[in-house]
């Protein structure tokens, strides 16, 4: 059985929350030589996954559009953040 769109969100969620280091240091975040800013990249996602956890807390029912556009985002920034060996 396939779970519901909130379920689905929050599950997605978790799992951004523990592959992406949103609490690596500015100094190691910010060494070398970097593709895209993965400071402002950590920023934005955090903050697009913080939007959604108060969502779904006022039980706001997301789409199955919104989880597909929260999930390439993510995947936008992970790949980024590989570039710049931060994951």
């Amino acid at each position: 059985m396939k779970p519901n769109t909130q379920t689905a969100m929050q599950v997605l969620i978790e799992q951004v929350r523990g592959a992406v280091p949103f609490d690596m240091p500015e100094a190691e975040i910010c060494t070398g030589k970097c593709v895209g800013c993965p400071k402002k990249l950590l920023e934005f996602l955090d903050q697009e996954l913080s939007d959604w956890e108060g969502r779904l807390e006022y039980d706001e029912l997301p789409r199955l559009g919104d989880i597909t556009r929260l999930a390439k985002t993510s995947k936008k920034v992970h790949k980024a953040l590989a570039k710049n060996g931060l994951v």
